[in-house]
């Protein structure tokens, strides 16, 4: 074994604790790194598998009854490969033993077409996950979604009610199923809604009979002849989508289509695009500040490492050996220390991104999950770490190894003596001695206080762009769920109703107010731009359904003009005094010209308010109305949800009391997680930086600290003078890792916008204390097992080392 060789092995022994400490630094990036990018390829693969594997469309379209004949004409679009036609309705659904009712969407099936363990659709096609499919004339039975069983305990042979065009049908489950248009189960919104939404596929036959849909469809889904060319889930050409999509609204026109959109606009697949997207933005920013607060303190360590083996490099350089063999073997030294991080961050990375990988499936529903640590994933991991780590090491080494012998078997020159600025100033009696001596020592070397306050405030910074997520979240429910919708209950209505419907609904048990609204889907056009949105009409003076602008407060629709969203604005490229062409979905497909009155700062949704009386007037069937609000007494709250399951006309209710604690149940406990694993990172990167600081200096003033002890001070005393300067240094990192972490929060915050909602950067004094105390415990960590080699000092051999 070469000397250098032995002499490595010595020296990592002599720092073995330190090379732990920074390893673990290292391994927190690199673990962060894999885990998110191996959740975003492992999303990204199953994703596409599945898609492929249903024959998952590229374009969607819904019409109020169109004939089944129009299906040929629509295959002949240029462009479209494959047709299919089906029945889907919104029905009310009970459960037994529950007393709110329910939403169900019902989805005809050819179960005629079965045979054997043939998939019955040639789109779409179902993974049946338990039970068997429903039998060839066998009246009544049906799948649930498979989530919706779980979560409701339904078990095989189980009963549920349906409400059909008002007729009660009871229906037998035999069998549960996925569907790639359900990954992530939604009646519409960005929030999940498995619990109290169930996707129900019957006999198409049944089904249209029940609706006298026979000979007739009112959902399409098509499948383009470039789908071989689809990546990440978008189809290749968007042209070729909007081309389709055009044609198909036009074939479509006089059977009431809502107008036809793309995969890109189809919600599950949007709301799991986003969260991939999220994953991919987590995956570059966290561990990237791991990864650079791995390289200051590896900088840091062998800065001081080879500053203190200065007369050893002089003894090797006068032996013959050249400065690159000596180079080499610092960056040998920092190579151990990388691979060691590597190995441990690669462990940690697969373990993490297979938890994350579980998590998902609370949220999204595949047949298989399949979980992917790609090569290269690991390899590019590996390769940052590596370059942070040499990049700390040469600049620490590129000094001392050009030094000439003779120089370098000098003692290094002691630090200049000079008063503090305290005492410039004439307030040095306010400073005990001690006070003065820690002082001094930070102002002689400003560079390497700020360093490890910089190191310091950066685990500050993670631990609060980690946890004020809960922060944002119960901003955004406040908002969106209390103060912008403060009802009870909402209802949504098969068919556009009188308005008059209020009145009756006043009358049911328990109603104190109500409010009614309506929606219609529109395409919003403004020069070469388009946006398919719900332009959602509101009465005059409404308050159970509020516009509320999170930087001005509520605003209100202005007459014969149209409200948008900020996000629609930017989609559309228009500004408040701008024009914008509206052209309706439904009804005679009626197109007005509006001035946007101005634009709306909004948590969720994609929207564009109108006073009630003018989207109607523009609809042109009258004073309708599609959904309305409901303040109820909480005494009176289940009589009334019992009513509302023999009303007919009522398509949806939506209880917000229990959507927001399915939310929370979900969300709380992956935020936990998350939180959890973000807050050890930063304790471990805390403890690095305050351990290795205290450990450097400890071993630079050895000799100081030993002499003071001989003169008389105690142990204690001692040791205040070196942790008192850390303690300094922590209090001057923590107030700076607060205005970093809010700064790196807005990045993360900034970067993972989507177009369903966005996120509030809300940071409450609690977390600013967490993330303090997170780092000052970490502090003490460190302090006691510094102090304790403090107090072991060996002072005769420390003495003697001086020169």
């Amino acid at each position: 074994m070469k000397a250098l060789d032995r002499k490595l092995l010595r020296d990592l022994w002599t720092i073995k604790t330190q090379v732990v400490s920074i390893a673990l630094v290292i391994a927190c990036g690199i673990g962060g790194f894999l885990a998110s990018m191996s959740t975003h390829e492992s999303l990204l693969l199953t994703r596409g598998q599945y898609y492929d594997a249903a024959r998952f469309p590229h374009v969607f379209a819904e019409a109020r009854r169109a004939p089944d004949f129009l299906a040929a004409r629509i295959a002949d679009i240029p462009g479209v490969s494959a047709v299919q036609t089906r029945v889907v309705r919104d029905v009310q659904l009970d459960v037994p033993g529950v007393v709110q009712p329910m939403t169900a969407r019902v989805i005809g099936i050819p179960v005629a077409a079965i045979v054997d363990a043939a998939l019955p659709q040639a789109m779409n096609r179902l993974s049946l996950k338990t039970g068997r499919w429903p039998a060839p004339g066998a009246a009544g039975e049906v799948l649930v979604n498979n989530r919706f069983a779980e979560v409701r305990k339904l078990a095989l042979g189980s009963e549920i009610r349906v409400l059909l065009n008002g007729k009660r049908e009871r229906l037998t489950i035999v069998g549960t199923a996925l569907s790639p248009e359900f990954i992530f189960v939604t009646r519409g919104g960005a929030l999940p809604d498995d619990e109290w939404f169930a996707v129900i596929w019957m006999d198409a036959g049944a089904l249209a009979a029940a609706y006298n849909m026979e000979g007739a469809f009112n959902s399409v889904a098509l499948r383009l002849a470039d789908g071989s060319r689809v990546r990440d889930g978008e189809t290749a050409g968007d042209a070729t989508t909007a081309a389709v999509v055009a044609e198909l609204d036009r074939l479509l026109e006089p059977y009431g289509t809502r107008g036809g959109y793309g995969r890109a606009e189809q919600i599950s697949h949007k709301v799991l695009s986003q969260e991939i997207e999220q994953q991919r933005v987590m995956g570059t920013i966290l561990p990237a500040v791991f990864l650079l607060v791995a390289a200051f303190i590896l900088n840091v360590v062998l800065h001081r490492q080879v500053n203190a083996q200065r007369g050893e490099i002089a003894a090797f350089k006068a032996l013959g050996y050249d400065d690159l063999a000596i180079g080499f073997h610092y960056l040998k030294l920092a190579s151990v220390v990388v691979a060691m991080g590597i190995l441990m961050g690669i462990g940690l990375g697969d373990w993490l991104g297979r938890t994350i990988t579980g998590l998902y499936t609370e949220f999204f529903r595949f047949p298989t999950l399949n979980y992917v640590l790609s090569p290269w994933v690991v390899a590019a991991g590996s390769l940052v770490a590596l370059l942070a780590g040499f990049g700390g090491t040469l600049a620490a080494i590129r000094g001392v190894v050009a030094l000439k012998p003779a120089e370098a078997l000098r003692p290094p020159a002691p630090a200049e003596f000079r008063p503090l600025l305290l005492e410039r100033l004439g307030l040095g009696r306010l400073a005990t001695p001690s006070q003065r001596m820690i002082l001094r020592n930070i102002e002689r070397r400003p560079g390497r206080a700020a360093m490890t306050v910089a190191g310091i405030a950066g685990s500050v910074a993670i631990v609060i762009s980690g946890t004020f997520w809960t922060d944002a979240v119960n901003h955004f429910i406040d908002i969106q769920f209390h103060v912008a919708q403060p009802a009870a209950v909402y209802l949504g209505f098969a068919e556009p109703v009188p308005e008059s419907v209020r009145f009756d609904l006043s009358r049911l048990p328990g109603v104190r107010q109500v409010e009614t609204s309506r929606t219609v889907g529109a395409r919003l056009r403004a020069g070469h731009r388009s946006y398919r949105a719900g332009v959602t009409g509101l009465a005059e003076g409404a308050q159970l359904q509020r516009i509320i602008d999170v930087d001005t407060g509520q605003a209100a629709p202005a007459p014969d003009a149209v409200l948008l969203t900020t996000r629609v604005a930017r989609r559309l490229g228009v500004g408040p005094g701008d024009t914008v062409t509206l052209e309706l979905m439904e009804g005679r497909r009626a197109q007005a010209t509006l001035r946007v009155a101005g634009t709306v700062h909004e948590l969720a949704g994609m929207n564009a308010w109108m006073r009630l009386a003018d989207l109607n007037r523009i609809v042109g069937d009258g004073p309708v109305v599609s959904t309305a609000a409901l303040v109820v007494d909480r005494a009176d709250q289940d009589a009334l949800l019992t009513r509302l399951k023999d009303v007919p006309g009522v398509a949806t209710v939506i209880v917000k009391s229990t959507l927001l604690d399915t939310f929370r149940s979900t969300t709380a406990r992956n935020l936990l997680f998350y939180t959890g694993v973000l807050t050890i990172f930063a304790a471990i990167i805390a403890v690095g930086v305050v351990y290795n600081n205290a450990r450097i200096q400890l071993a630079e003033r050895a000799w100081e600290l030993a002499s003071l002890r001989v003169l008389g001070m105690t142990r204690g005393e001692v040791s205040v003078l070196l942790l008192g300067e850390l303690a300094m240094e922590i209090l001057l990192a923590i107030p700076a890792g607060f205005v970093a972490g809010y700064y790196l929060s807005l990045l993360i915050v900034t970067l993972t916008h989507g177009e369903a909602f966005e996120i509030p950067l809300v940071i409450l004094p609690p977390t600013y204390l967490y993330a303090g105390a997170t780092v000052v415990i970490a502090g003490v960590v460190s302090a006691l097992i510094v102090r304790n080699r403090i107090d072991n000092l060996d002072l005769v051999s420390v003495l003697k080392t001086r020169e």
